[in-house]
């Protein structure tokens, strides 16, 4: 039996879509632990994409138990669409789906405060570049004890009186951010299409902490699969521009039920470049056409929004802080095919701020707006062979950067990817051992 988590090792968009699914390979249950429709994991198998955005990247893997842990805020109406898609593609067939019933639930209001917000900031310089998926408002609730879970959504009375609950206090919130108030109407509309999501998927709903807790006593391989990055977590990440959930590997298990010490491996995700979407500060950003071309090659707009995300040099501070958050055992290595071709590669190494040299990014992100990245310089290579299977495979300039990666970052590789099909991968450790 192994417990594995896999999380982002920097801002998210990492490519953990492709290593959880190599990952379920070995796996019996996967778990998605954290977030919501604002995060969106591209599979490309033979050639055909699928993009999903609650349910766990396993779902390509026909048997393979996928549960949505209490940790999550879900969209029901999203969630349904998803399964329509997977089951049209003769997925999700043997009821492997599995929706705790303790996460909350997102509905049109959370939508509408959450775009409401980020219009208002947007006028004063400080919008956070949310998704306006509801995600922030819909954890708000939560730790308000207020928030409406999967299981209300099977109780009528419960729902509507939560519903009415809710909008009493938010009427002036949306109101003092120029919006409309609903009707009683549109209230009831929202109100009985949200008891119809219910009862479709009512079938999928149960107790996802102890079918995970069964699952790893029964010495199953179980995977959790984490949402964002690690610097996007509430309270370790570059705060406020962060996320509304823990992205950290902690977690996997607060959204699961389970103690740490069931635990047996985390893996982190980072691409050979570094990405980010929303506001924030990113000191190894590349603006004007370095930056384009870097967001043309590796195909960086997000599969959820289809935002342009914003691209530059792999941030090696930030990746050892990701490594310490999570306590990382070992990496996987993502997109190193989309560097081919570049002249020269650079990395940061350190950030210098008021003449100090940091190997880890300041903790206050106007310190970290403020830091000077300092490059190490390699480099670059041609093209990566798609069928390579090791790392002797690479050419020499490829070898090198990744060697520089492994050896800064204090942690192993287990697994490289040099294109974005399931079989353009070197794997080199199995964390399931």
């Amino acid at each position: 039996m192994s417990v594995v988590i896999v999380v982002g090792a920097q801002w998210g968009d990492e490519g953990k879509g492709k290593v959880v699914d190599l990952f379920t390979e070995r796996a019996d249950v996967v778990v998605r632990y954290g977030g919501g429709a604002n995060a969106g994991h591209t599979l490309v198998i033979e050639g055909k994409k699928l993009v999903t955005h609650l349910v766990p990247s396993g779902v390509l893997h026909p048997g393979k138990a996928c549960v949505l842990g209490d940790g999550m805020v879900i969209d029901p109406h999203a969630l349904l669409d998803e399964i329509a898609e997977c089951q049209a593609r003769g997925l999700l067939q043997q009821n492997e789906l599995l929706i705790g019933l303790g996460a909350h639930v997102i509905l049109p209001y959370h939508k509408l405060v959450d775009g409401l917000r980020e219009d208002h900031g947007a006028k004063r310089g400080r919008a956070i570049g949310t998704t306006r998926r509801g995600i922030g408002p819909a954890y708000e609730m939560k730790a308000a004890r207020r928030g409406i879970r999967v299981r209300d959504l099977l109780r009528p009375e419960r729902l509507a009186a939560l519903v009415a609950s809710n909008l009493d206090d938010l009427a002036p919130v949306i109101q003092h951010l120029g919006g409309t108030a609903p009707s009683a109407q549109e209230i009831q509309g929202w109100i009985t299409d949200a008891l119809t999501a219910g009862e479709k998927l009512r079938k999928y709903t149960g107790d996802a902490g102890r079918h995970v807790d069964n699952a790893i006593k029964r010495g199953q391989h179980v995977l959790f699969e984490g949402a964002q990055g690690c610097l996007l977590d509430l309270d370790h990440g570059t705060y406020p521009y962060v996320t509304s959930s823990s992205t950290i590997a902690a977690g996997a298990c607060q959204s699961a039920g389970i103690g740490p010490t069931m635990i047996d491996a985390v893996v982190g995700i980072t691409k050979a470049y570094a990405t980010r979407v929303g506001e924030g500060p990113f000191p190894t950003e590349l603006h004007g056409e370095a930056g384009d071309k870097l967001r043309i090659a590796g195909g960086e707009f997000g599969a959820t929004t289809g935002r342009p995300r914003r691209c530059g040099w792999l941030d090696l501070p930030a990746l050892r802080m990701g490594v310490r958050l999570s306590g990382m055992k070992s990496l996987a290595l993502t997109k190193l095919d989309v560097l081919c071709g570049m002249p020269e590669i650079q990395v940061c190494v350190a950030y210098k701020l008021d003449g100090k040299e940091l190997d880890e990014p300041p903790t206050d992100p106007e310190d970290l707006a403020r830091a000077t990245p300092i490059y190490a310089r390699q480099p670059g290579w041609g093209a990566l062979p798609s069928d390579a299977r090791d790392v002797s495979d690479l050419p020499a300039p490829a070898r090198a950067y990744v060697e520089t990666i492994e050896r800064m970052a204090g942690v192993p590789f287990c697994l490289i990817s040099v294109g974005p099909d399931r079989t353009e991968t070197i794997r080199l450790h199995d964390p399931f051992v």
